[in-house]
C-alpha cells in the first residue's frame, strides 16, 4: 500500500501543531494594513503549495497510467486530484478572508483570484468528465489525458498570467499602495513557522489522499465480494 509507514504522518501532525500554536504567538512585522492578518500566511499560502504538490503527484500517476494502464495508477491519480482540489478551495477561502481585511472585499476580481478560480473549475471538469463515462477503461484513459491538459493550464493560470498584469496579490506587477506580502518581507521568525507549515500541510494532504485510496480500495473489494 502507498506509504504505509507512520513516521511521516507523525511529523506532519507535529508540524501542524507547531504551526497552530507558535504561529499565533510568533512576533510579526507590521506591513501596510496587514497587521495581525499576516499570520494567515501560515495557512493560506501552504494550501496552494499543498494543492500544487498533490496535483503534481496526480499528474505523475496519470502519465504512469498512459504508459502502463494499471487500475491502481488511475485510482491514485484520481484520489490525489480530489484532495488537491479540496486544498485549492481552502486556498480560495482563506485568501478571500485575508482579502476582506486587507483589500476591503473578499473578492476583487484580481487576476490571481480569477486565475485560481478558473484553474479550479478546469479541474472540477475533470471529475465531471470521469463521472460521465461508464466504460472504465475509456474513462481512465480520457481522464489521464485531461489530467495532463488541466495541469498545464493550471500552472500558467496561477503562476504566469497574474505576473503579466497589475495585481494586488503579491507576485503580480503590483499597484500603488498594494498592501500585499512578498517573500522578501518575511523575517527569520516568520520563516521558522512558514516552512514547517508548508511541509506539515503537504504531509497532511498526502495522508488524506492515502486514506481516500484505502477507502476506494475497500469499496471496490466490497463490490467485488
Amino acid at each position: 500500500m502507498l506509504m504505509r509507514a507512520s513516521w511521516w504522518k507523525i511529523i506532519g501532525v507535529l508540524l501542524l501543531l507547531y504551526t497552530f500554536s507558535w504561529g499565533f504567538f510568533v512576533p510579526v512585522p507590521h506591513i501596510g494594513n496587514l497587521y495581525e492578518t499576516i499570520r494567515n500566511l501560515f495557512f493560506h499560502v501552504p494550501m496552494w503549495f499543498t494543492q500544487l504538490t498533490l496535483i503534481s503527484i496526480s499528474l505523475y500517476y496519470a502519465i504512469k497510467f498512459l504508459r502502463n494502464p494499471q487500475p491502481q495508477y488511475d485510482l491514485y491519480s484520481n484520489a490525489f486530484a480530489q484532495v488537491g482540489i479540496l486544498f485549492g478551495m481552502l486556498g480560495l477561502v482563506t485568501g478571500a478572508i485575508w482579502a476582506n481585511y486587507t483589500w476591503g472585499s473578499p473578492w476583487n476580481n484580481d487576476p490571481k483570484q480569477l486565475g485560481a478560480a478558473i484553474a479550479l473549475l478546469i479541474y472540477l471538469a475533470y471529475f465531471v468528465l470521469r463521472n460521465s463515462m461508464t466504460d472504465l477503461d475509456k474513462r481512465s484513459r480520457v481522464a489521464a489525458v485531461y489530467n495532463i491538459f488541466a495541469y498545464f493550464i493550471y500552472v500558467p493560470m496561477i503562476m504566469i498570467l497574474p505576473r503579466l498584469t497589475e495585481s494586488l496579490h503579491p507576485g503580480g506587477k503590483g499597484v500603488e499602495g498594494n498592501p500585499g506580502l512578498n517573500g522578501a518581507d518575511l523575517d527569520p521568525a516568520m520563516r521558522l513557522v512558514f516552512w514547517p507549515a508548508v511541509i506539515g500541510w503537504i504531509l497532511l494532504g498526502v495522508w488524506i489522499s492515502t486514506l481516500v485510496i484505502r477507502y476506494k480500495n475497500l469499496e471496490e473489494q466490497k463490490i467485488n465480494a
